[in-house]
């Protein structure tokens, strides 16, 4: 399989030291640059002092929980964050998405997965890296692409990717609905599961996140049985 973008820099958070040395072997085969952790204070450190494209981080870590490191991380960090975890119940896993996980692999996993689920978080990242660097269709927001958050007024809204994908779709769209099968095929780049339950956790997120800011110009309305949709309100 070819891997995309073979430069990638890997941080590794895994307390479990043959795995890691599985996943770390793994990851160098395809030509990325990895790092490896096994303390999720250590880990997070790390990942704020790094220059890393993507984190792949356990969630049951000494010291610190891979769900409280990543909490702290999103405070001031956008990069992007693949959980694993053995806890495979539809609440650690939201649980995961609602601190701004971009995916969740649920342990065991292959590695074929595992490479599949890293390509595609960094294909989506090389992407945005790509586009221009700022998307203006908001009387309040201003889009930043290379950052992958919007501000309001200087004030950023600490978005996390998948959160700032999600909502350039909808504006780009805006009062158009969204579907949900269609969403998660561009934005999620996975499978509607209507048990999946990720979705309707990011825009709860993205909601929240554009409230604190005193973000007036819209709202993102959601259609029972449909999708979402970007409802433009006088700003």
């Amino acid at each position: 399989m070819s891997c995309h973008a073979p430069a990638a820099r890997i941080l590794v958070v895994e307390d479990d030291p043959l795995l890691a040395s599985h996943l770390q072997k793994c990851l160098t085969d395809k030509g990325y640059q990895v790092t490896l952790s096994q303390d999720g204070g250590e880990g997070l450190e790390l990942a704020r002092s790094g220059n890393f494209d993507l984190i792949l981080q356990d969630i049951l870590l000494p010291a610190v929980s891979g769900l409280e490191a990543l909490q702290l991380l999103r405070q001031n960090n956008g990069v992007p964050v693949i959980l694993m975890s053995a806890l495979g119940e539809e609440q650690d896993r939201i649980a995961g998405f609602s601190q701004g996980a971009d995916d969740y692999l649920p342990k065991p996993f292959s590695l074929n997965e595992l490479q599949v689920r890293v390509e595609a978080v960094l294909r989506r990242v090389a992407y945005e890296r790509s586009e221009p660097a700022s998307f203006s269709a908001d009387p309040q927001l201003q889009f930043d692409e290379r950052r992958t958050d919007v501000s309001k007024q200087g004030v950023w809204a600490g978005l996390t990717t998948t959160e700032y994908r999600l909502l350039e779709a909808l504006s780009r769209d805006e009062g158009e609905v969204l579907t949900k099968p269609f969403l998660y095929q561009q934005v999620l780049h996975r499978v509607y599961s209507r048990h999946d339950r990720s979705l309707d956790m990011h825009v709860s997120h993205i909601r929240r996140k554009l409230q604190d800011i005193g973000y007036t110009a819209g709202r993102i309305d959601t259609v029972w049985g449909k999708g979402y949709v970007l409802t433009r309100l006088d700003a």
